[in-house]
């Protein structure tokens, strides 16, 4: 009894310290096992068939001779060495299939693997994306989004204004230049040379009044044509300055 405890002990102290097989090595070791009990087979078979034909040889010959009863026995032993035949290709086609099936669960196996391992990764990306922890994510995105939008609105209004004010500047030349077309260069050239507003307009006058004028010329003949220039550099001034305000 003693003698029993030793050699099991021993044993399983072996069986821990040896390598654990894994599914690949085991199908690849039935593998090959299958592999050599099939070429096995196979070379029985073709033994098997070499003998028919010399079987079936003996039994023309035999026929050949008269000989009844040998040719009897010799049939015989034909059709038992047909029935071997067959049964060592059944034997054959179940070692072929057995293989098929091995391979069909090592596949197998290999999926369930791979699902194991898809498993394990979807099951740590659900751990990484928590729902409120996702939610606070995507209302910081919204948030910036929004700032971000309000930012390019309020450049692009600031844009607008100024080019609005540049085009209103030059719509304003324009007009300038358009007016002073139509008075002609002869006022232009005026309006830079004589004094601004009313009081220019007064000191013409005073200047007009000192001036000895011959008796035989009227008084509204004297003052006609400096009136008459004074109103229109007036006139003049005013449509300048309403421009200057648009």
């Amino acid at each position: 009894m003693e003698i029993f405890k030793k050699k099991v002990s021993a044993k399983a102290i072996m069986n821990l310290f040896k390598k654990k097989v894994t599914a690949k090595e085991a199908l690849r070791t039935s593998k090959r096992e299958m592999g050599v009990a099939t070429r096995n087979v196979e070379r029985e078979i073709a033994s098997l068939q070499l003998e028919e034909k010399k079987l079936v040889a003996e039994i023309k010959r035999t026929a050949q001779t008269g000989n009844e009863a040998a040719t009897r026995i010799l049939a015989r032993q034909l059709v038992r060495l047909r029935q071997q035949i067959t049964n060592l290709q059944g034997t054959r086609a179940q070692i072929r299939g057995v293989a098929t099936h091995t391979q069909a669960m090592y596949a197998t196996t290999s999926i369930s693997t791979g699902m194991k391992g898809a498993n394990k990764a979807m099951a740590a990306m659900n751990k990484q994306m928590e729902p409120v922890k996702q939610m606070k994510i995507m209302k910081e995105f919204q948030k910036q989004s929004t700032q971000l939008d309000m930012t390019i609105e309020m450049m692009s209004e600031t844009i607008d204004e100024t080019l609005d004010k540049d085009n209103a500047e030059e719509e304003t030349e324009e007009l300038t230049n358009q007016v002073l077309d139509e008075i002609g260069v002869g006022v232009a050239s005026q309006l830079s040379s004589a004094p601004k507003g009313r009081i220019g307009a007064s000191n013409k006058k005073a200047e007009t009044a000192a001036t000895p004028t011959p008796r035989n010329v009227a008084p509204a003949a004297r003052v006609g044509p400096e009136c008459s220039s004074s109103s229109e550099i007036d006139d003049l001034e005013k449509r300048l300055a309403s421009l200057r305000r648009i």
